[in-house]
């Protein structure tokens, strides 16, 4: 699908991009062009990954006229760029809108404008049910990536939604590893919160999969194990072999939830099982195309109100095995 095509990823010096441009560069594309912000990510992964068809731009979402020059001649474009970390989001909420909203606008008029093949709108679970700016903005984002195929004859849209991925940016794991190394105490804010739970080289497989499905207009729900956050604390600590380490209990932050939920109430009404490892939610909007493809397929309809991390936390053993296999374990 991706050989000798360009591909577009914005925010991708991150861990989410890292590991998509890992996976990209094993389909032989031809150029693969990495826009983001920060000069010194850039650098750091140009030597990290020492490609030739590895492009950098600095450049910045919010900026219309930045992001069309950047994706003329582009096949496919990733869309992982957004301010993500959730109190940062409640006491900025401007900036949260400028990027995750104004941004990702941008990016529609950039690519409908230059006719790109796909784009690929990597979303949240806080955007079901949104209880924080961050998931507002991103369930917008969400709602103007799908109406962006009734105003484009060439390029289709489509939205990935996932819960939280083992050893991203700014996630628990690392973070409680760092606490137990240098604080010898861990905080958690509740002992009964949970979340989704999944590596980062399989979201990136699940990922490629949902874009190679998808015709536009739909969005493909990753299928994910959730787990209480107090358990993988314990897990971590048992494993460090460190003792007498404190559990700290210090209260849901500004804007958390207790649990997170990939598919609302709403939403279950219009969302069918694509297969073992996704769901996919049909738009309330009538897109063309759309329904002629998925009707022949004959998907069910889910038999749940709704998914929510609440329903289907894993055991103890099971986060063993999920920490081992991210070698986030001695």
């Amino acid at each position: 699908m991706y050989k000798d095509q360009v591909v577009f990823v914005t925010g991708g010096t991150g861990s989410w991009g890292h590991e998509l441009v890992r996976q990209l560069l094993k389909e032989s594309p031809k150029e693969i062009r990495i826009f983001s912000r920060g000069e010194l990510s850039q650098v750091k992964m140009e030597r990290e990954f020492r490609d030739s068809r590895l492009k950098f731009v600095i450049g910045d979402i919010r900026d219309l006229e930045a992001i069309t020059a950047a994706t003329e001649g582009v096949d496919y474009v990733f869309h992982l760029a957004a301010l993500k970390h959730v109190p940062i989001c409640e006491l900025q909420p401007n900036e949260a809108v400028k990027t995750n909203i104004v941004g990702t606008q941008n990016l529609i008029k950039a690519c409908i404008k230059n006719k790109v093949k796909k784009v690929i709108d990597v979303s949240t679970d806080k955007a079901v049910d949104a209880l924080n700016l961050y998931g507002m903005t991103k369930a917008v984002g969400e709602r103007l990536i799908i109406q962006a195929n009734l105003i484009s004859k060439n390029t289709k849209f489509v939205c990935i939604r996932a819960g939280n991925v083992l050893g991203s940016n700014g996630s628990v794991v690392p973070f409680f590893i760092n606490q137990i190394k240098e604080l010898k105490k861990v905080t958690i804010t509740d002992p009964k919160m949970t979340r989704y739970f999944i590596t980062l080289p399989e979201a990136i497989s699940l990922l490629f999969k949902a874009v190679q499905a998808s015709v536009g207009g739909e969005i493909f729900v990753m299928r994910m194990p959730a787990y209480r956050i107090k358990d993988v604390a314990e897990v971590l600590i048992e494993d460090s072999g460190e003792k007498n380490i404190v559990v700290e209990n210090i209260g849901i932050r500004p804007g958390e939830k207790l649990d997170e939920v990939l598919v609302s109430e709403h939403e279950s009404g219009h969302t069918y099982m694509y297969d073992e490892t996704y769901y996919v939610i049909m738009p309330t909007i009538d897109i063309p195309g759309l329904k002629e493809h998925y009707t022949p397929l004959g998907l069910k309809k889910v038999d749940f109100i709704r998914y929510t991390s609440a329903d289907f936390i894993l055991e103890k053993s099971d986060i063993t095995l999920l920490l081992k296999k991210g070698k986030y374990l001695k």
